[in-house]
């Protein structure tokens, strides 16, 4: 699998990642319903043979399970270690409850914890999960993170979901190593700005939800998704249902006939489509068991044309 630099750094990270949101398993506000925790190893193994070498979860994912099932997986495997990347500033207390916070002294303690659920010394990529209202407190926690990186907790760090204003507050501060925005065919708002903000300052762009959490796989029918159980986040997200999911079916019968071309699933050609955009260094993808992952690897080596490109978008 291809490889390309992530911003300033020195990773050096294949055109697909690992996404380890789901594997946290369901018993939370944000799950994706119940997981088993051996399909998520054999997920992990797998997406590592196929040449992805690094993982991003976060701490809040399954409220720290994420990275203690990632630490397992890594404990039973003997090829070389992947990258982790993981994230603060989504904290929970002895109810489970999820808040937010990006002060200097939450940070520090959820660094630790996820080096400690992780088992690994330094953590390659540490990031903001989501800025917080008050700008002096982003302004806070990023410093925070430079304090972290000085220290040799973190390697690099940087943001996620952060608007154009709350980027150039934050480079401002110390550099940017990469933001990681959601991405797909039908969230594309970072395109006006965002992304030729990211070209211009060399900052790295890992995009999540290239299939759109799973609405652009192929797999995903009107059936299933009003099946979803209510312990699956998107059983309450209003892009799976109607008038939006009629939208989104149809634009996967248009996925579906360029990949019948290239031989590839509607979510690859989703991914590639993803990766197509030049200022997008790498693409987040989600698997729950080994066969997903395997089907969806292809993705990184699949090129576009122009005409297949007009198609899809329509």
């Amino acid at each position: 699998m291809k490889t390309r630099k992530l911003g300033d750094s020195d990773l050096e990270i294949s055109s697909i990642g690992f996404g380890a949101w789901a594997i946290g398993g369901g018993d939370w506000q944000f799950g994706w319903g119940a997981q088993d925790e051996s399909d998520s190893v054999a997920a992990i193994h797998r997406a590592l043979e196929l040449g992805i070498n690094w993982i991003d979860t976060a701490a809040v994912y399954g409220l720290g399970h994420s990275e203690k099932v990632i630490a397992k997986a890594l404990s039973a495997w003997s090829g070389p270690q992947p990258y982790l990347f993981t994230k603060c500033g989504m904290i929970w207390d002895e109810n489970r409850q999820v808040d937010y916070s990006l002060r200097a002294d939450s940070i520090r303690s959820e660094c630790e914890s996820s080096l400690r659920r992780l088992g690994v010394e330094t953590i390659d990529l540490y990031q903001i999960h989501w800025s917080a209202d008050d700008p002096a407190e982003t302004e806070e926690g990023w410093a925070e993170l430079v304090r972290l990186r000085k220290e040799g907790k973190v390697r690099w760090i940087g943001v996620c979901n952060f608007s154009l204003e709350e980027l150039v507050l934050a480079e401002a501060i110390a550099p940017i190593t990469s933001l990681q925005p959601p991405y797909s065919l039908i969230r594309r708002d970072i395109e006006a700005e965002i992304l030729p903000w990211c070209e211009k300052t060399h900052t790295g762009v890992i995009a999540y939800s290239p299939m759109a959490s799973g609405l652009l796989t192929g797999a995903m029918t009107r059936e299933r998704a009003a099946a979803l159980p209510a312990n699956d986040w998107r059983s309450r997200n209003a892009e799976f249902t109607d008038p939006k999911l009629t939208q989104h079916l149809a634009l996967v019968d248009r996925l579906a006939a360029v990949g019948k071309i290239h031989g590839c699933s509607p979510g690859e050609v989703a991914i590639a489509w993803t990766l197509h955009q030049p200022a997008v260094t790498g693409a987040i993808v989600g698997a729950r068991n080994a066969a997903q992952i395997g089907e969806i690897a292809g993705a990184a080596s699949l090129q576009l044309s122009t005409a297949e490109i007009a198609q899809i978008e329509g």
